[in-house]
């Protein structure tokens, strides 16, 4: 089974011979390597590339260790081009390797080769290794399927297929698997043995445990604004004080490098500028998510607003929590002002749309409240409420654009 990866297969053909370096990064098991790999070493194939002008390592294969050697890598990868022509170097979790910035700006020396990595962190991508690359690195962010690519090869309706999407996401490999036990299985291994591990041995941390809680707490409570000063009060009042809201803000940074979580800032739309606290966290794939509470408090509506955030993001848009003030008049006269706040702002270019998650808007006083912040914008952007629901778009007197969550995520053009 194939599953076509085609809006980040495109990415990479329109970077071919760039003379940058494309930097392929993303969580682990998301698809990283089988796109280098596969789909973009069979498209070069398929477009004539001679077989011999396609370097691949796969530096976590242990057949590979010398090659974490940067000298080795530089000796092997020079012995290998034998003309002038182009030849494509593929390395697959180039992190692996002692001094891979020196190896990278080394390549870029050489005049015939295009170079592509992948990275599953991403320290990697630090100042300091951009200043390395001096402007000579280009990223190509990658995610776990998204629901379009998910529904290509789920043998089902785009009902049923929500549902797994909801409950356990889109790791590649899941599809590959048919009893919901087989896929739980496999989520809370990776939970435990990548992903949690990845971060623990990475950062050295000493107390896994106070991680776990925290990445509990933050599962717990998609969609919630939040910052480690709250973060640090839960774990006081559940007995445990020997934590700081220091190694809190540490901890999140750690998920975040992991590319497990992704955190997005509250913007003041009139005010134009951002608000520095609280902010929303949400997990760059649902599934790992409910591995993380053990499966539980599924509510729709919570991982809903987290699916269509990611679908975002996977589309390229930079994503922020919108916020409105609102003034109003109490009965002695006196004026309040009432902050009021919008799902997602999304902006891409000159794109901008401000978006809501409503799993229903069937009660009169629910959609009101989901439409105050968008009639409180005053600007022209497109305005659109998404509710989980199988309906034709439509638009109303005030052009508030509503659709519903498969037409969104199933139509890469929905936002359009």
């Amino acid at each position: 089974m194939e599953i076509k990866r085609n809006y980040y297969l495109n990415k990479l053909i329109k970077k071919e011979n760039n003379k940058l370096i494309k930097i392929i990064t993303g969580i682990r098991r998301c698809g990283k390597s089988y796109l280098l790999f596969n789909l973009f070493y069979n498209y070069l194939i398929n477009k004539g590339i001679n077989e011999e002008h396609i370097i691949r390592i796969a530096l976590d294969d242990r057949i590979n260790k010398e090659l974490r050697n940067p000298d080795n890598m530089l000796k092997y990868v020079n012995e290998k081009i034998n003309d002038n022509n182009l030849y494509y170097i593929l390395i697959d979790e180039v992190q692996l390797m002692d001094e891979f910035e020196d190896v990278l700006n080394s390549f870029l020396h050489i005049q015939n080769v295009d170079v592509y990595v992948t990275g599953s962190n991403s320290k990697f991508l630090s100042s300091d290794i951009i200043t390395e690359f001096r402007g000579r690195g280009d990223e190509i962010r990658v995610y776990p399927l998204s629901f379009s690519e998910f529904m290509s090869v789920y043998d089902g309706n785009d009902i049923n297929g929500l549902d797994e999407y909801i409950n356990y996401g889109g790791l590649p490999l899941l599809m590959s698997f048919e009893t919901k036990e087989e896929k739980i299985d496999y989520l809370n291994f990776q939970k435990d043995n990548v992903y949690i591990n990845d971060v623990v041995e990475r950062n050295e941390i000493k107390n896994h445990e106070e991680l776990k809680i925290l990445i509990e707490i933050i599962s717990s409570s998609i969609g919630s604004l939040t910052n480690p000063s709250k973060l640090y009060r839960t774990f006081v009042s559940n007995g445990n004080k020997s934590i700081s809201d220091k190694t809190i803000s540490s901890y999140l940074k750690y998920l975040e490098e992991a590319f497990l979580i992704e955190k997005t800032k509250r913007y003041d739309v009139k005010g134009k500028k951002y608000i520095d606290t609280p902010s929303k966290y949400y997990f760059v794939d649902i599934g790992i998510r409910n591995s993380l509470i053990n499966f539980r408090q599924l509510e729709k509506p919570h991982i809903m607003e987290n699916i269509i955030y990611t679908e975002l993001r996977k589309r390229g848009y930079n994503v922020d929590v919108g916020v409105v003030e609102k003034r109003e008049f109490i009965n002695n006269g006196k004026k309040i002002y009432k902050q009021l706040e919008i799902d997602f702002i999304a902006n891409k270019a000159s794109d901008k749309y401000y978006i809501q998650s409503a799993y229903n808007i069937n009660d009169e006083d629910k959609k009101k409240q989901e439409l105050q912040s968008l009639l409180n914008v005053g600007d022209s952007f497109k305005k659109i409420v998404i509710v989980y629901d199988h309906f034709l778009k439509w638009q109303d007197d005030n052009g508030i654009i509503y659709m519903s969550i498969y037409d969104f995520l199933l139509n890469e053009d929905s936002l359009n």
